[in-house]
């Protein structure tokens, strides 16, 4: 028979701490089946959203529409950083 708990914890050593409150459910000797799942941290690259939302460009007044997709409206823009 199969009994299962669940809980987190660190890796200390390359050792997994069993919490006290399980240590009952086992004994010495007992043989068990560990599955382990690890939370990974999201690493993505920055793209040019991120980018533009931690330095984000302001321009002197609003821009048209024309302006926007004028190719040369950022050389004519006045750009402060």
């Amino acid at each position: 028979m199969l009994a299962a708990v669940e809980f987190e914890t660190k890796v200390q050593n390359g050792l997994i701490q069993v919490p006290d409150e399980y240590k009952q459910e086992f004994s010495e000797g007992d043989d068990i089946k560990v599955i382990i799942l690890i939370k990974h941290k999201l690493h993505r690259q920055k793209d040019i959203i991120d980018e533009l939302t931690e330095n984000p460009v302001l321009v002197d007044g609003f821009l048209s529409r024309e302006e926007v997709y004028n190719s040369q409206c950022f050389n004519a823009c006045k750009v402060v950083v």
